[in-house]
């Protein structure tokens, strides 16, 4: 059975607008997946639908064995625990520090403060920031801040890592840096990874799963694919 399966999709907003229209989808565990398409397309919608930011309006939406389209409200917790998520904004908390932000999830779960630390530290290991737990987001780089982002994500363990335009406001270099740390992390971890980019770039250069969205219909699906321009570029 596939790690995350969609079947017949829909997410229709208050407004009339349709986001995602009959989605059918499958992805396996360990697998790293591209979504990419124009803004509007529904590729942030689907991200949002497999972690239970946005509730689907029909269908059916399984991650891990979960049924995310029939869980109560408030449950949606218990997969929260399952699921990192890296946003493009970073959603820092300023007055935290490094070390602080990234334990922040884990001490809300009630973690025990001995395995926290163990914890955080790991993550920061992964991302290469050992130097940095004591310093305030405002005194990091855009790519450093997105590391921590990263660290965040990771610290649960979980088997699902979401990424919404992780790269949106970084440099190439920088860029191609938090890519490699995710790439790793994938390698590494086994952790499945979905990420919703406009880098053409990125995606052309790691030949990854690459699904493309167009007004809320999944157009194509293509193992080791390539960017895809829209028609109306």
């Amino acid at each position: 059975m596939a790690f995350i399966e969609l079947k017949h999709v829909y997410k229709v907003y208050k407004n009339g607008v349709t986001a995602l229209a009959d989605v059918n989808l499958s992805i396996n565990r360990g697998e790293f997946v591209f979504i990419i398409g124009s803004s509007g397309s529904g590729k942030s919608t689907l991200t949002k639908v497999l972690y239970r930011e946005e509730k689907v309006t029909k269908g059916t939406v399984m991650v891990g064995g979960v049924n995310v389209s029939k869980l109560r409200n408030g449950n949606v917790y218990k997969l929260r625990r399952k699921v990192g998520v890296v946003f493009q904004d970073f959603r820092l908390l300023p007055k935290l520090t490094v070390y602080e932000n990234i334990a922040y999830p884990l001490e809300s779960y009630g973690m025990e403060a001995k395995e926290i630390r163990k914890r955080v530290l790991a993550a920061v290991e992964w991302v290469g920031l050992k130097d940095k737990l004591r310093s305030y987001p405002d005194e990091l780089s855009g790519g450093q801040q997105q590391r921590v982002c990263i660290a965040r994500a990771i610290v649960n363990k979980p088997k699902l890592i979401i990424c919404d335009e992780p790269t949106g406001d970084l440099d190439p270099k920088m860029s191609r840096e938090i890519m490699d740390v995710l790439e790793n992390i994938n390698k590494e971890l086994g952790s499945t990874i979905i990420m919703a980019t406009h880098d053409k770039e990125i995606v052309n250069r790691m030949k990854r799963r690459v699904i493309y969205m167009r007004d809320g219909v999944l157009v194509s699906d293509k193992e080791k694919g390539e960017y895809i321009e829209d028609e109306d570029n």
